[in-house]
């Protein structure tokens, strides 16, 4: 019995003492979890919010829309629509590989392509998938409800006018950043800067709620250029008909505001669409009117001239014997078309003499005639600001020899682009006074630097009316009720062996309107035409007055010449009925 009791009494102690020593470790799990509990909610607290955080809430990125390019008038040249950008995250997105195929089909996208994207982008949490969708489109993506995968605002850039104002204002990137053109030369001034906020964001990835905003988006500021669009149409119409129909390989048209230096129009063909991405080719996108330069042929005459009649030596009615039709300079020799004698110096510049120019310029020190030259603008830039912009080649008086003096008095051994030749012509109709060159919209007219005497400018306008004359060499410039101004250029163009190719040409009109009191300047150039016709007079004076014709109306500029427009051509437009 007393065994047996001890024994009892041992089992009653064990499990006592099993007992509290489970009630202990229940006490200390739940100290534990109380001490936990207390550890989390308020030491560690600010750390486990970051960490929920971090986890669902982000940054996204609030895209600016990039300034509008206006035409002088207001008219919209380039504007931002909104696109939508589908992107994903590869880590998430990857996990539903079932979902590739009718992913890939919302996208329009080949579904190995797509996997290839997603597989190969494990390490990011971002990636594009198709950049700048129509927002309808990227909505049905979204709708897919697919994990990974969403949306974000972007612009495009659109551009109303397409290939008629391509060249001038260039294009932007699929980021909206410019690349050529107006886009890219005022690019600080039209780019916005991009703000942010706060969203919350699910497990799959998906915009939930957006939370703060933390950055303000700064859209870009408006640029309202020089550009009148009318009259650019109007070049684009006249300048793509007359390339076509002489079939040329180029060509541009350059306008220019004598009173306040803006660009009106500039045009180029062939042509391309900023709209089109395809398009962007170097070889399409150049603008010639701006970047390339050539040999101006007797266009720059006028400039010769007039450093003649500066020195007070040469008047319009000086006379020069241009017999018999040519003259010896050194080993070479000068010649004109036809032997026209004795001739004054207007006449020299209506029959196109290179005799007769050649022996004015070789009667100024190299030094006299490049100063004149450089005084006009050849040889540098305009200070357009336009990207690329050429100098043009005006070498340094230092290198002249006699012959190369007297070829260079008609247009060969310089080179010039053409908006620097329509800015020397401008020169001569705003008399003597040299107005920078803008592609903004002037609200102050410039007063000019004096480069040229007065009375000397506007002789010489006066003296280019004989060009268009009866008897001068572009009679085809003529514009209907306008007194006209201006000089032909037709030069061969150089080879690539070596010297000239003489049957390759570049074609040139250079003029100011309404002669009186010149309120357009404008150059027609026209690079190899091949339809017959290869003489300024011929190919690029016709488009000088159709776009002069056109513009002079749309600017309503009073005409100058009433006497020759027809007698049943003004009662028609006095008395309608």
């Amino acid at each position: 019995m007393k065994r047996g009791g001890t024994r009892g009494g041992d089992e009653a102690a064990f499990e006592a003492w099993r007992w509290w020593v489970v009630l202990a470790a229940l006490a200390l799990a739940g100290g534990a979890l109380v001490a936990r509990a207390v550890y989390l909610q308020v030491i560690a607290q600010d750390f486990l919010e970051k960490q929920g955080d971090a986890r669902i809430l982000r940054v996204a990125k609030l895209s600016a829309n990039r300034g509008m390019i206006l035409d002088r008038n207001g008219e919209p040249l380039a504007v931002s629509t909104p696109v939508d950008t589908v992107w994903a995250d590869p880590r998430k997105l990857a996990q539903v590989p079932q979902d590739f195929a009718r992913l890939a089909k919302a996208l329009d996208r080949d579904p190995k392509w797509l996997a290839r994207r997603v597989t190969s982008n494990l390490d990011r949490e971002f990636i594009y998938l198709v950049r700048h969708m129509r927002p309808q489109d990227a909505a049905r993506v979204k709708a897919l409800g697919i994990p990974g995968v969403d949306t974000l605002r972007e612009y495009r850039r659109y551009y109303p006018a397409g290939e008629v104002t391509g060249h001038l204002l260039g294009f932007t990137n699929v980021d909206d950043v410019g690349q050529e053109g107006l886009e890219l030369a005022f690019d600080q001034w039209l780019g916005g800067q991009s703000g942010s906020k706060r969203v919350m964001r699910d497990s799959l990835g998906r915009t939930i709620e957006d939370i703060e905003r933390l950055k303000a988006p700064r859209p870009g500021q408006d640029l309202r250029t020089s550009i009148d669009l009318r009259v650019q149409y109007l070049a684009y119409r006249e300048l793509k008909a007359a390339v076509q129909a002489n079939n040329a390989r180029a060509g541009s048209v350059v306008v220019i505001d004598i009173a306040t230096g803006e660009v009106l129009a500039m045009v180029n063909q062939p042509s391309f669409n900023p709209n089109d991405r395809e398009q962007y080719a170097a070889s399409r996108y150049r603008n010639r009117a701006t970047n390339d330069f050539f040999e101006p042929g007797s266009s720059i005459k006028p400039f010769i001239v007039a450093a003649g009649m500066e020195t007070g030596r040469f008047h319009p009615d000086t006379l020069i014997d241009t017999g018999p039709g040519m003259m010896k300079v050194g080993i070479k020799t000068v010649k004109d078309k036809h032997n026209l004698g004795t001739i004054d110096v207007t006449t020299v510049l209506a029959k196109s003499s290179n005799v007769g120019v050649a022996k004015i310029a070789l009667s100024l020190p190299p030094r006299e005639m490049w100063s004149r030259l450089d005084q006009f603008g050849f040889g540098r830039v305009t200070g357009s600001g336009f990207p690329g912009e050429s100098a043009g080649i005006l070498t340094s008086h230092d290198h002249w020899r006699p012959i190369g003096q007297a070829t260079m008095s008609y247009g060969y051994g310089l080179s010039v682009t053409p908006l620097q030749l329509a800015e020397a012509y401008a020169v001569l109709g705003a008399g003597g006074l040299r107005r920078p060159v803008s592609l903004r919209k002037v609200e102050a007219p410039p007063e000019g630097e004096r480069v040229l005497d007065e009375k000397v400018a506007r002789d010489l306008v006066t003296m280019m009316e004989a060009v268009t004359g009866d008897e001068g060499t572009a009679r085809r410039a003529r514009v209907m009720g306008y007194r006209v101004s201006g000089k032909t250029g037709t030069a061969w163009k150089a080879s690539e062996t070596g010297g000239y190719s003489t049957n390759k040409y570049m074609a040139v009109f250079g003029g100011v309107v309404p002669a009186s009191n010149p309120r357009l300047a404008a150059i027609v150039v026209i690079d190899e035409p091949t339809g017959g016709a290869y003489y300024g007079g011929d190919v690029a004076a016709p488009v000088f007055s159709a776009v002069m014709s056109g513009a002079l109306r749309l600017l309503a500029v009073p005409p100058d010449d009433l006497q020759r427009i027809p007698a049943t051509t003004l009662v028609q437009a006095q008395d309608p009925w």
